[in-house]
């Protein structure tokens, strides 16, 4: 009887749970919406449900599961695991890590998903054998993460790492966090969303207004896909802008981190990756010293959807586990 692990990224919009074997290989692998617009205790209820489908699906038995590891959006006490404040979901100051280890009786570990994310990278994907890599998850929000010197950098009270709400402009649009000008506020689903509707209310033409039908309360990135693919004009200009924004940050960021690697990750990244890359890295040249960028390379996930369930055995292995 070998050992499995279960590991979670929970979202925004959904939740991905997976188990992995002691080889770290995927066995059983499920996705479900988190209607975090229900409250906090229906997303307790589809996270418990879901570890419980997990168990089932993969055959689980008693004493077989060594521990549950997750990702989720916000800042969070790794010590502790509570979860202080998530812009995206109605969580603060919740001790989720008491409430799973008291219905499942195996140890909890949680960390930022944007965190977490870059973990799996550099465990697992784009950014193996890095010394020191930024990693910035575009999705609902948008998330960082810092390995610096082979370690994940968290900061003293594991609140590091926010990299989506570092200020673009102080006049800029309203963010999630309460800020003005974060980088999520321009470069995030829910401002892509936001900015897909001005545009529709302005009597624009756009074949997102049909892709997303009656459900306009966050755009997916499969319509998005195919609004850029078949070259749909507000489409083209919502993402040349969100893209020189992601630029604009991803430069600030290699000029005082000079990291080996920049990973840029997340469901709208992995979606249009194609299109996004090539933008990014030609924008990226504006606002970064050249010697500097000489030495960072600009990479897109390879685990996509998976970095962070990655990220969570990664954070659990690290315990030895």
């Amino acid at each position: 009887m070998g050992k499995k692990y279960i590991c979670l990224d929970i979202g925004g919009t959904k939740i991905l749970g997976v188990v992995f074997d002691e080889n770290d290989k995927i066995i059983t692998k499920i996705k479900k919406k988190t209607k975090a617009e229900k409250g906090m205790e229906q997303i307790e209820e589809k996270i418990i449900s879901v570890v419980g489908e997990l168990i089932d699906e993969a055959g689980i038995v008693e004493g077989e599961l060594a521990a549950i590891g997750a990702g989720a959006p916000g800042v969070i006490n790794e010590d502790t695991g509570e979860i202080i404040y998530a812009p995206n979901l109605p969580w603060r100051n919740y001790d989720i890590k008491s409430i799973i280890e008291g219905k499942f009786k195996v140890p909890f570990y949680l960390g930022n998903d944007a965190n977490v994310g870059i973990l799996g990278e550099w465990k697992y994907g784009a950014a193996v054998n890095r010394k020191n890599v930024i990693g910035i998850f575009a999705g609902t929000g948008i998330g960082g993460g810092i390995i610096l010197g082979n370690r994940l950098y968290s900061g003293p009270r594991h609140l590091a790492g926010e990299l989506g709400h570092m200020i673009l402009n102080t006049e800029g649009p309203y963010c999630n966090c309460g800020q003005r000008g974060c980088l999520e506020a321009y470069a995030g689903k829910i401002a892509i969303t936001r900015e897909i509707k001005l545009q529709i209310d302005r009597g624009r033409k756009t074949i997102l207004k049909d892709l997303m039908g009656e459900d306009m309360s966050i755009v997916k990135s499969k319509a998005l896909k195919k609004a850029v693919d078949e070259k749909d004009p507000v489409a083209l200009e919502i993402m040349d802008r969100v893209v020189y924004y992601l630029a604009a940050a991803s430069g600030s960021l290699i000029n005082i981190f000079n990291p080996d690697m920049l990973v840029l990750g997340g469901g709208v990244t992995e979606s249009l990756g194609d299109y996004i890359m090539p933008l990014l890295k030609r924008y990226v040249e504006r606002f970064v010293f050249p010697d500097v960028l000489k030495g960072t390379q600009i990479a897109q996930s390879v685990l996509g959807d998976d970095a962070i369930v990655y990220g969570a055995l990664s954070q659990i292995k690290g315990r030895n586990v």
